[in-house]
């Protein structure tokens, strides 16, 4: 997998199969399943190392993750596309500081940076795709700023809120922004963003089937999440004999258009 096919899925509408990942060994089950992308997200903060938040991952943690599945994808056939989060703190204080962060992430194996936010980001985002970063965007609930958003909710819901979220996303493409995740944002303006950016695919998670594609916390997906898991999760081991086999039917169903379906979705 490389960008150039990412970006011809994206426009042909071939939807774009992406799990999260922290170690080699679902890594390489994940990339033998035929996922598209492993997106090592710093939700390792929760589902591995038990925070009730993402904010104490630290930069040390995101290498480490992100050497691990880069192992799992090599020792594996198909090779996905890697994205690495770049961790609360260090990206926020100066783009000089984002680039040394990124090299860190990119020299341990990842082929794209995520981060989060938009407005102020664009400057971030363009910074880095200038110097050969590629970037990809995350919008709508950003777990980083989960608390001054006043916890998880849905985002995008009026007018106002909608509309800052599409200047935004139009800013990041133009900054050079690849992709981008919209997290629970309504169906309908996860569209109008995809609709609107060109160069940019989108990859949702709680906004509906019109997206470019999905991603999924791959615990929630295995029905391995503690909690409360959000309405739009669907576990699918509860059917298949084996998690290969229940990555397999997450990427038929996210390639067919049936996940997410009408009935689950965060609005």
């Amino acid at each position: 997998m490389n960008l150039h096919r990412l970006m011809q899925m994206h426009a042909s509408g071939e939807k774009i199969a992406m799990l999260t990942a922290y170690d080699s060994t679902f890594a390489a089950l994940a990339d033998r399943a035929g996922v598209d992308s492993l997106l090592v997200g710093d939700s390792l903060g929760m589902v591995s190392q038990g925070q009730d938040s993402t904010l104490g991952v630290t930069l040390a943690d995101m290498v480490y993750h992100t050497r691990s599945v880069v192992k799992g994808v090599q020792a594996s056939e198909n090779n996905a596309w890697i994205i690495a989060d770049m961790p609360f703190g260090s990206y926020q204080v100066s783009k000089d500081q984002a680039m040394q962060s990124a090299t860190q992430l990119l020299q341990a194996g990842a082929h794209m940076v995520k981060l989060e936010g938009g407005g102020w980001t664009h400057e971030t985002v363009e910074f880095l795709s200038q110097r050969g970063v590629l970037v990809c965007a995350h919008l709508g609930l950003t777990p980083q700023t989960v608390f001054a958003l006043g916890g998880y909710k849905v985002q995008g819901r009026d007018e106002q809120a909608a509309g800052i979220l599409l200047k935004h996303a139009t800013e990041l493409e133009q900054a050079g922004a690849c992709m981008l995740v919209l997290e629970m944002v309504p169906k309908d303006l996860a569209f109008k963003v995809t609709q609107a950016l060109k160069s940019c695919a989108t990859i949702g998670i709680g906004a509906g089937n019109v997206t470019s594609g999905q991603v999924l916390v791959m615990h929630d997906m295995l029905g391995a999440g503690i909690g409360k898991m959000p309405k739009f999760v669907r576990n699918f081991l509860q059917d298949h004999h084996s998690i290969e086999d229940a990555m397999r039917a997450y990427v038929s169903a996210v390639k067919e258009g049936s996940f997410p379906d009408n009935e689950r979705h965060a609005w």
